[in-house]
């Protein structure tokens, strides 16, 4: 816990407990794969029915019904990586980096985790990899009906920055709003989409070993370390906020289509999640929905 929290490397822990370096670092990795398997399943797991209910009920007190959190990446800088590496590895930052994508709501809490790209990548090239919306896609995701403007919908969305696509469940602020009505839009959803900026920086100032630049070999160690570090935290908001989380149950019977039905399912879905036309009516709709709220909380 002091390597993961203050970040101190291993031969200050040889000093002050007496445990040689390799006897430091073996137990880094043996404490971070327990809590992985211990607690992983249900600190890193996909919301449920209750949990989608609890983060649409946060997202509606906010002005956003149907929002299930914000989404952004975060890069955690790798000091030792391979030389025959460093060029695939590296991107804006000049330095060899890992990529963190996270979906994280208002109490802090991370409901998606998908980390260990290439430093080289951007946000939309990680979405593409990541299987944030794999459960939509496979037709497992928990029912979210809402209803914004007059108008219902069946899929949450998560509020992003202007690198993402114009996805139906994808909410981006404007870039140059003209009007009263954009321009109050993009203050809201800016500030809304800024809990998963200040999930980041608590989660490094928690983990400083996040903070530094990471120094150790294997990445799939670096990557038990990053998901320990937010399983952690994870429990820790559970304890300051008293979340009470319901004992993870496996999903029951799924009934079983043949591939042709389950592959025309896919495709039907994967037009909708990515239909550009459907992102356009959410945010005019969003857009006339909050106005409506701000008019009504002046009088």
């Amino acid at each position: 816990m002091q390597q993961l929290s203050y970040g101190v490397s291993a031969d200050q822990v040889d000093e002050y407990l007496r445990l040689s370096e390799t006897t430091s670092l073996s137990s880094l990795h043996q404490f971070c794969e327990g809590i992985i398997e211990l607690y992983g399943p249900t600190y890193l797991r996909y919301p449920n029915q209750n949990d989608i209910e609890c983060l649409m009920n946060m997202g509606e007190k906010r002005g956003f019904p149907g929002m299930l959190g914000s989404v952004d990446c975060m890069h955690w800088v790798w000091k030792n990586c391979p030389h025959a590496w460093a060029g695939q590895y590296k991107g804006k930052e000049k330095a060899p980096t890992l990529i963190l994508e996270a979906v994280v709501s208002q109490d802090l809490w991370f409901w998606h985790a998908f980390f260990g790209m290439p430093g080289s990548h951007n946000d939309l090239n990680v979405l593409d990899c990541s299987s944030l919306f794999d459960q939509i896609l496979t037709g497992n995701a928990p029912e979210c009906r809402y209803t914004i403007n007059g108008s219902n919908y069946e899929m949450g969305y998560y509020l992003a920055d202007g690198i993402y696509p114009d996805w139906a469940t994808l909410v981006k602020t404007i870039s140059q709003p003209q009007g009263a009505k954009r321009q109050y839009f993009a203050q809201m959803q800016e500030s809304a989409r800024k809990d998963v900026e200040r999930a980041f920086g608590v989660l490094q100032s928690r983990f400083s070993i996040i903070k530094s630049p990471a120094r150790i070999w294997c990445q799939k160690k670096i990557n038990n370390i990053m998901q320990s570090c937010i399983i952690l935290h994870n429990m820790i908001v559970e304890d300051e906020t008293g979340l009470e989380l319901e004992e993870f149950l496996p999903e029951g019977e799924i009934r079983r289509n043949s591939y042709n039905e389950v592959f025309a399912n896919y495709v039907t879905r994967l037009k909708h999640l990515q239909s550009s036309t459907a992102h356009q009516a959410l945010k005019l709709d969003l857009i006339e929905h909050l106005w409506a709220q701000k008019d009504f909380q002046t009088y």
